[in-house]
């Protein structure tokens, strides 16, 4: 696994210092609803949580 995961989402609840992503464990999903996905534009993180 990455030692480090860089996420500019710092809108996200695991966004932290330095654009690092702070999540115990990352789900990304293809946007076509298969495991198929041919750029980074068809993925979505499904990690994201709002802060409050």
């Amino acid at each position: 696994m990455a030692k480090d995961v860089m996420c500019e989402v710092n809108s996200c609840k695991y966004w932290a210092n330095e654009n690092k992503c702070k999540a115990s464990s990352i789900s990304i999903v293809s946007h076509h609803g298969s495991n198929q996905a041919r750029n980074s534009e068809e993925t979505d993180c499904k990690t994201f949580e709002p802060k409050i």
